[in-house]
């Protein structure tokens, strides 16, 4: 934490950090005078020298820097949002930078507005979820407007990482039950919407095949930089295709020691057949 956080934090900024500790309760006016007298000794930062005596932990720190540079992070005891979303707790984590690569890659490869992209895996199992729900929290941290939608109608599963009702949502909109004013604010994030699955339906196929998600899209997209789709396994069902075939861009994932190159394949020529671009696929090694 220290070498990955501290010591990226300009002299300037630092200073500000014992008056953020101080308006949040975790130091006193005193604690300040003892780490001021341990920065003059050891030749540490604040934070560190704070860490040091005892006086606050590495999420401290972390919470106000967050705060200090407006960049939405949440306390790891919060319980605003499922852990899995490690994107929103633990922005230094290995696996959130990994995102931020892939973050990066897709901008560079998709260029259309809003950057509209399905994301899918072979089989189930993947970790599709996670990792959608993980790349639009980063999106979001970045400043985009970012939405993502619960595409899978058959086990949907972003409304438990984002602790919402999951109706009213998609199908409810496709079958006439309710309008775009289901797409809610995420908690705790900046810049990032959810539009849940909704009550699961008998016919999720049919539901995506209406003209209504066309227009539904049509009309939210406007609003926002980036919407993010996350789809049912590719192969276990046509749902992934009919969605990449309206929006246009698809990206795979496929988990590490779990996905078979020959599925991988299979679902790259199937949205090929369908002119869908292949944005590219993500290896998940969690």
């Amino acid at each position: 934490m220290r070498n990955s956080v501290l010591q990226q934090v300009p002299l300037a900024a630092e200073r500000s950090i014992g008056q953020l500790l101080l308006k949040a309760g975790k130091i006193s006016s005193a604690d300040i005078e003892r780490v001021l007298n341990s920065q003059k000794n050891l030749g540490l930062r604040f934070g560190e020298a704070a860490i040091q005596l005892g006086l606050v932990t590495d999420n401290d720190i972390l919470q106000v820097l967050a705060q200090q540079f407006a960049y939405p992070c949440l306390p790891l005891n919060s319980e605003i949002l499922d852990p899995e979303l490690v994107a929103a707790f633990r922005p230094h984590d290995p696996e959130v930078e990994a995102l931020r690569v892939l973050r990066s890659q897709i901008v560079l490869r998709w260029h259309n507005e809003p950057k509209s992209i399905v994301v899918t895996g072979a089989r189930n199992g993947q970790g599709t979820s996670r990792v959608v729900a993980n790349l639009a929290v980063v999106f979001s941290q970045m400043g985009e407007r970012t939405l993502l939608i619960d595409a899978d109608l058959r086990n949907p599963r972003q409304q438990h990482l984002f602790r919402l009702q999951n109706s009213p949502g998609l199908s409810d909109i496709l079958a006439s039950h309710a309008n775009a004013d289901a797409i809610r604010h995420a908690k705790g994030m900046t810049n990032l919407s959810l539009l849940t699955a909704g009550t699961v339906p008998p016919n999720p196929q049919e539901l995506l095949g209406r003209p209504t998600l066309v227009s539904l899209l049509d009309s939210i997209a406007p609003q926002y930089d980036v919407i993010l789709i996350d789809t049912p396994p590719a192969l276990d069902c046509s749902d992934a295709q009919i969605l990449s075939a309206r929006v246009g861009g698809a990206l795979i994932v496929a988990r590490r020691h779990h996905a078979k190159i020959i599925d991988v394949e299979e679902v790259k020529r199937q949205l090929d057949i369908a002119g869908v671009k292949m944005v590219g696929t993500v290896l998940n090694s969690y």
